[in-house]
């Protein structure tokens, strides 16, 4: 099956190159969606000739990046899209697994850092921990999943389940949406460990989302909004999935 790695990007001069190097090694064909960067990015992308870039002329937002890669992935007729960030807390080695993992009747395969242990496990900041936990067990509880990990940005998803989404959340909230309508879409999810890294525990979302309480009640508005539009827009309450989302 063909596949694509595409990682967006915003600001990442100091790291693209790295990890561009690791991704090429394991995955034929990569797509970078610059989010209006305005560091060196755009000229160390330039130095990259075997990798696709588009380039946003303002700064859109992570979702938004990521559904720039969506639908280039869906219009270019790639069976598998894998996710991977740029700040060098995926390892792309593990690319090839997350791919083999994408088997028959597997819409999305989601990287977990918290589903077995690693040696050399880094240790998150606190308030990143705390917001996971807080968001994963409310999904867990509302929408029936079995995840562990909410938020991890580094994940497999097929055609099928590209094509059921319908992005309108632009941020870091992005997930809370994704995960909604995984479920209304009736779609099957599968966990796969990967180790835990932090190389910038500092790293800003931005704004005022920087203050752990603004960002946890955000993300809790975004999901009951998504919800609220699920079921206005589908005339039902969300259904728990096909089959429970189980780890690989």
């Amino acid at each position: 099956m063909r596949f694509l790695t595409a990682l967006p990007v915003y600001n990442e001069a100091a790291h693209i190159a790295t990890v561009l190097d690791r991704v090429r090694q394991f995955s034929p064909e990569i797509l970078v969606v610059d989010d209006g960067s305005h560091d060196g990015t755009p000229a160390e992308l330039a130095k990259f000739a075997d990798v696709t870039v588009i380039r946003h002329q303002q700064n859109r937002g992570y979702g938004a990046a990521l559904a720039t890669a969506f639908q280039y992935a869906l219009d270019h007729h790639y069976d598998i899209l894998v996710t991977i960030d740029c700040d060098g807390q995926h390892e792309p080695r593990l690319i090839p697994d997350l791919v083999a993992a994408m088997t028959a009747g597997v819409d999305i395969v989601s990287g977990s850092r918290y589903l077995q242990q690693h040696s050399g496990d880094s240790t998150p900041p606190a308030d990143r921990r705390r917001i996971n936990a807080t968001i994963t067990e409310l999904l867990n509880a509302r929408l029936g999943l079995n995840l562990t990990d909410s938020f991890c940005g580094f994940k497999a998803y097929s055609a099928r389940a590209l094509a059921r989404f319908q992005i309108t959340e632009p941020g870091y909230a992005l997930p809370l949406q994704l995960w909604v309508q995984t479920v209304a879409a009736g779609l099957t999810v599968v966990e796969f460990p990967i180790p835990l890294v932090y190389l910038e525990e500092e790293r800003s979302f931005g704004g005022s989302l920087d203050d752990a309480q603004i960002r946890l009640a955000h993300y809790l508005a975004v999901f009951e909004r998504e919800l609220a539009r699920r079921r206005e827009f589908d005339g039902r309450a969300v259904e728990a999935p096909r089959s429970p989302c189980t780890s690989h």
